[in-house]
């Protein structure tokens, strides 16, 4: 996986957007942080949209995003062709997403996962390849706009 990891959050995600920003830099990762920049009150889309832009055209090969609940940004980031977006609050279910569904953005609910919950899904989700064989056919069957 790419060293560069792009992140997005709102107003909401916006502390453990901080917190991830020290992690990667921790495990020698770069990021490309897409807003939000305080805990202002803000829409999450714009930033969602704009890092999944990223990814989509390939300047990006991954990324993170986080509102409060991870619901709206996800839905904002998977309106993208070829984006898989995994709301993920478990670690578990990250490096599943990354394993059989080969997900390109992890997705986390600032207001309902503890930070040490978010460190371990991160790792997962950074260090976890996807599996291919069988489970190619099935993100195949995914439409791309």
């Amino acid at each position: 996986m790419s060293k560069i990891i792009g992140l997005a959050s709102d107003h909401a995600g916006y502390p453990l957007k901080e917190t991830v920003k020290q992690w990667l830099t921790e495990w020698g990762y770069s990021y490309k942080d897409f807003g939000t920049n305080s805990t202002d009150s803000c829409n999450y889309p714009e930033f969602g949209h704009a890092l999944a832009n990223a990814v989509e055209s390939g300047e990006l090969e991954t990324g993170i995003a986080i509102c409060g609940t991870g619901n709206g940004i996800n839905m904002s980031v998977n309106h993208h062709a070829g984006i898989r977006g995994a709301l993920c609050w478990q670690p578990q279910i990250a490096e599943l997403a990354r394993q059989h569904n080969d997900a390109n953005i992890l997705v986390m609910p600032g207001r309902f996962i503890d930070e040490d919950t978010a460190r371990r899904c991160v790792e997962k989700f950074l260090s976890t390849p996807f599996e291919g064989g069988r489970h190619q056919a099935r993100i195949d069957a995914i439409p791309v706009k």
